[in-house]
């Protein structure tokens, strides 16, 4: 059982089917202390999870050639997963995995497949088959990263009417009206060429989106458009320090909004820090304030969980605690950190 103090959370991982690949952790709140609780097998490569409204189900991708999307009930006290079955996603290499608003649809994105697919969820949480595929076409100027289309993440807006594909692969956000099962072509956002658009943050306002861009090491800020289905380009800056010249290996990763709306912070692989933006409260630019070690190698997925920072280091096996100062938003190391092998996606309970 876990205690009062501690907030449980899910780790994904690159690992074998047959060892265990989804973790349930705990995090004392106090201290900033991290232990595993449970464990499950039987699915390679949990490299993105998500999980319902209702905290009743998790979704979590199968990265892999043939790739698959599993769902697992949560059991209500022990928060153990009990398998509910998985699908194919008919492409490779599923990267994302997100729930509609209203539970009742599963979107995974294929980034080798260059597809985004729909799945509807029975009243159980387990996925019907498919309803809805999209195939992006199309390549990007970089050669080596963007000769094909890559969606990297799938998000579906407040409303659940519209979900957001950022397309590595195309240097596009794509939207999608998301009716009947249906996912429709609405519009597409275009980047400045070569930036490779991976994962998106929201304000909690709704007015602003933040978008991580993976190959030039960018955060865009939008004007949010949510009732036309539009976004508007903002700023564009780097998420690496001025002084910081990047190398083949930087690519940037991931990024959150904390609940205040004041911070904004992204994960650089290769410099291997957590960036921190404080947020301007009546336009929503960003202002770089201030870069700190991940405790790692190659931060990929992290967190914001009561009141700290958790860092999922994917080459050093281990995730690292910071507790987040209320006022200033600078992480402070609280010394620990958990050893998780390859761990690449951190979801709270």
């Amino acid at each position: 059982m876990h205690q009062p103090n501690e907030v449980l959370f899910y780790v994904g991982t690159y690992n074998t089917a047959d060892r265990n690949s989804i973790l349930l952790a705990a995090l004392n709140k106090d201290t900033g202390e991290m232990r595993i609780m449970n464990s499950t097998k039987g699915i390679e490569n949990p490299s993105y999870l998500a999980v319902n409204s209702p905290g009743t189900v998790l979704y979590a991708v199968s990265e892999k050639d043939e790739g698959e999307i599993h769902a697992f009930a949560i059991e209500p006290g022990s928060k153990a997963l009990r398998p509910l079955g998985g699908r194919q996603t008919h492409g490779g290499a599923p990267c994302y995995v997100s729930v509609s608003p209203q539970g009742d649809y599963v979107f995974v994105a294929n980034y080798m497949g260059g597809n985004v697919n729909m799945f509807p969820v029975n009243a159980d949480g387990s996925l019907q088959e498919r309803s809805s595929q999209v195939q992006h076409e199309g390549s990007g100027i970089r050669e080596d990263r963007q000769e094909a289309p890559h969606p990297h993440s799938v998000i579906p807006d407040s409303s659940g009417e519209r979900v957001l594909v950022c397309d590595l692969g195309l240097d596009q956000i794509v939207f999608y009206h998301a009716q009947d099962g249906k996912l429709i072509p609405h519009r597409e956002v275009p980047l400045p060429p070569g930036s490779g658009p991976r994962h998106l943050a929201c304000h909690p306002s709704g007015q602003w989106l933040y978008l991580i861009n993976e190959l030039n090491s960018t955060i865009t800020v939008f004007v949010n458009d949510e009732q036309a289905g539009n976004l508007q380009i903002l700023q564009n800056l780097s998420s690496l320090p001025d002084h910081y010249a990047a190398g083949s290996d930087d690519t940037a990763a991931d990024i959150h909004v904390s609940p205040c709306g004041r911070f904004l912070y992204a994960s650089n692989r290769g410099h291997d820090s957590i960036a921190l933006f404080h947020i301007e409260a009546s336009t929503g630019l960003l202002k770089p304030v201030d870069w700190v070690m991940s405790g790692g190698r190659t931060p990929r997925n992290f967190a914001i969980i009561g009141g700290m920072l958790l860092a999922a280091n994917q080459n050093s096996d281990n995730i690292v605690s910071f507790r987040i100062d209320s006022e200033s938003g600078r992480l402070i190391p609280t010394g620990n950190e958990l050893a998780v092998p390859s761990p690449v996606c951190l979801k709270v309970v």
